[in-house]
């Protein structure tokens, strides 16, 4: 089973990390990361790279495709290349999903038509304009149009646990859920926009707005 974690320039790292470790471990399973070209592909701010080892080109048929999200996918809402390898990929794969604003990027592509999806608590608005219908939930499928979306960055590994339980069975996917040993346990409750408060949300956006 081949899973297709896509590249681009400034997505954010965990968006992509956080599946690839909840996933690489499947029996049988192979991660490929895939960007426009071969090579490395740098995060939001810079500081880190990551190699994409195939161009889309290269990768026809994987049975998962995953899209993470980033400040970065802003600007590929309008990227030929990878609206068309979306689109022809998702003619064979098992499910098609996305991590934080990826969600955009698979809206932008035609692939949630009226779909309920979710993404980074501040694009939610982006999301109508795309033709999709936002909703807050941390996970959402389709199982019939074999979509999923999650949140934002952390929610990726939620997301990924449920993949592993799709792909295999509940008592591997919660295999690596212990060996990643994912026991989220934060010493803050802050983690929505609903549970942050005011001054915490004007906080994020001032961060959010000077770093990315």
């Amino acid at each position: 089973m081949n899973i297709a974690i896509t590249l681009f320039d400034r997505f954010t790292a965990l968006d992509a990390v956080g599946p690839y470790e909840t996933l690489q471990r499947l029996p049988d399973t192979e991660v490929t990361f895939v960007g426009h070209r071969r090579g490395e592909v740098r995060t939001e701010n810079g500081y880190l790279g990551m190699t994409a080892d195939r161009s889309f080109g290269e990768v026809l048929t994987p049975e998962v495709v995953i899209v993470p999200g980033g400040v970065g996918a802003l600007s590929f809402l309008e990227d030929e290349v990878l609206m068309e390898w979306l689109r022809e990929v998702h003619t064979t794969s098992r499910f098609t999903t996305s991590v934080c604003s990826g969600s955009l990027i698979l809206a932008a592509a035609g692939l949630l038509p009226g779909l309920e999806a979710t993404t980074y608590w501040a694009f939610m608005d982006k999301l109508t304009e795309l033709g999709a219908v936002p909703a807050s939930e941390r996970v959402i499928e389709h199982l019939d149009e074999r979509i999923i979306t999650a949140a934002g960055v952390s929610s990726g590994i939620d997301m990924a646990l449920r993949l592993a339980e799709l792909l295999t069975d509940r008592e591997t996917a919660e295999a690596m859920q212990l060996i990643m040993e994912y026991d989220p346990q934060p010493p803050f409750d802050a983690g929505s926009v609903e549970k942050a408060g005011p001054l915490v949300v004007a906080r994020a956006h001032e961060i959010f707005e000077t770093k990315g």
